[in-house]
Formats: structure tokens, sequence, C-alpha cells
């Protein structure tokens, strides 16, 4: 349900989730969005907020391409019929978007990374992106550019 207990309207996006550390951890580059196969009590989770992404990240099994270690809450009300909270997700892609993304992940130190779940209209999606790890010094180069950012901020502000 959106604002004042209407439904979502298409194209309306509602954040669930994000994985705030990928962006510290990672260079990002290439964002893509994908859907997810989901089951009933998994979406009801998701809709009162009950996941985290904090370890997720995207593999393959086979030919397919999975979410895995994405946190989605039991939902109380659904007894027996539970979901496994941490259980594999597949994402729903194109064969040939799933190959162009295995090609990427054989070049050396990029990985596939969670970024976020989100409701675009009544579908859950997850966004993800191509990541290559940053060194331990190129993460305090971005924090200290961001710092200085935050001080030019503050001096215009009061100047």
């Amino acid at each position: 349900m959106g604002a004042h207990g209407k439904a979502p309207r298409k194209g309306e996006k509602r954040n669930i989730c994000e994985n705030r550390k990928a962006r510290h951890d990672y260079d990002l580059s290439e964002f893509t969005e994908t859907g997810l196969v989901l089951l009933g009590s998994e979406v009801k989770s998701l809709r009162a907020g009950e996941a985290h992404l904090n370890e997720a990240w995207v593999g393959f099994e086979g030919r397919k391409m999975f979410l895995f270690k994405a946190h989605i809450a039991p939902f109380p009300q659904a007894n027996q019929f539970n979901h496994e909270p941490d259980r594999p997700r597949p994402l729903l892609l194109h064969e040939h978007e799933i190959e162009h993304f295995r090609e990427i992940v054989r070049e050396k130190g990029l990985t596939l990374v969670a970024l976020r779940l989100y409701f675009d209209g009544a579908k859950v999606k997850l966004e993800m992106a191509v990541g290559r790890g940053k060194k331990q010094h190129d993460k305090r180069h971005t924090l200290r550019a961001q710092e200085d950012r935050k001080e030019i901020a503050r001096a215009l502000n009061r100047g």
C-alpha cells in the first residue's frame, strides 16, 4: 500500500533496504535492475521492511544467476508455509544478460554487488552493480574527499 492506503502506482519506487557498505567497499560501475523470484511470505516480510543485504552477493549456479545471503525475515503469520530466511533467490534476467555478467566476473577482481531492494509498483526489484574491491588507501581517500565536500558546504553556509 502506498500513501493514504492506495496501492503503489506503476513506476513508483519505494526502498525496502540498502547495502550502504557496498559503496564504501567497491568501485561500482554498470548498474542494473532485475526482478527476483519470491514466495508470498517473502513479499509480505518485504512490505513490512524485514530484510537486509549486509552480506548479500550475486552469483551463478549453472545457467542461472542468484542472490545469495540476502536475509528476509520469516513472516509470523505464515506458520508452516514460511520461507527459509537466507535461501538463494533466482534473478530474472535474459540468457544474454547472464552471459554478459558471467564474462565480466571472469575478469580479475570484479564481482556483482547487491545494492538495494525496492518496490517498483507492486514488483520487487534488485539494483546490482559490477564492483571492483577497493584497497584500504582508496577507502581513506574516498572518506577524505567526502569530508572535504562537507567542510566546503559548511563554509558556504556560514559565509
